[in-house]
């Protein structure tokens, strides 16, 4: 009984992990047709979405991305180890903690693996993705590559209610295409991240008011990395 429980468990899991490394592969220059994140939202906020490729996205909105989200992007293999052992030290009665610019622990490839391949949720939910979260950061890593999975993420990750997308943000709120966002309109878009629904950019919260040429500040100073211009060029 033993033996064929596990016979079939471990059939199980290949099914999963050859299923999950085709999908990846075939993600690699096809852009995921639909996200559980992106189906959710249909249902109360609608579904607007339009992908475009790299060379559509226009510089600052990639430099944004990295200076707000994870400066460390260009140089680890999937996680920051030292944003995450700051996270986990221990929080001084009193003190109030900052948001981050570039200084979180979920980088940008986490945030991609969640978004492409599993979804958001509660404390339960995340537990539980946790597991599967470490392998598709780590399978897209060696896949893909860092300019395709920036290139996705700023494609699939939500910048507002139902809005999916740079090119769908572009075009709700400044009426252009990503490539022609100017460089305050990018640090606007991406300051509304992680909670696009509560911080959002029209009308202008204030968390994404303040926080917003704070990132422009970051871009100025990352701009001289050689790291992110190889990258970004």
């Amino acid at each position: 009984m033993i033996k064929k429980i596990w016979k079939k468990t471990k059939r199980v899991l290949l099914i999963l992990f050859l299923s999950s490394l085709l999908y990846t592969i075939v993600c690699r220059w096809v852009m995921p047709p639909i996200t559980i994140t992106q189906i959710a939202n249909t249902f109360g906020y609608g579904l607007k979405r339009d992908y475009v490729s790299w060379s559509q996205i226009n510089y600052s909105v990639k430099l944004a991305a990295i200076a707000s989200e994870d400066q460390a992007f260009p140089d680890h293999s999937g996680f920051d180890w030292d944003a995450i052992e700051k996270s986990l030290k221990p929080k001084k009665k009193g003190k109030k903690t900052k948001i981050p610019l570039g200084g979180g622990a979920s980088t940008i490839t986490q945030q991609t693996a969640k978004n492409v391949f599993l979804w958001q949720g509660g404390f339960i939910t995340k537990f539980i993705r946790k597991v599967p979260e470490l392998y598709f950061t780590k399978l897209i890593e060696w896949v893909w590559g860092k300019e395709r999975i920036l290139e996705v993420y700023l494609n699939v990750i939500e910048m507002g209610p139902g809005i999916f997308g740079i090119q769908a943000a572009a075009k709700y709120y400044f009426k252009k295409d990503a490539a022609k966002l100017t460089r305050a309109e990018a640090a606007m878009i991406i300051a509304c991240l992680p909670n696009p629904k509560k911080f959002t950019v029209k009308p202008m919260s204030r968390r994404v008011a303040w926080r917003y040429p704070q990132i422009l500040k970051q871009m100025n100073n990352l701009e001289g990395d050689e790291d992110i211009k190889n990258l970004l060029r």
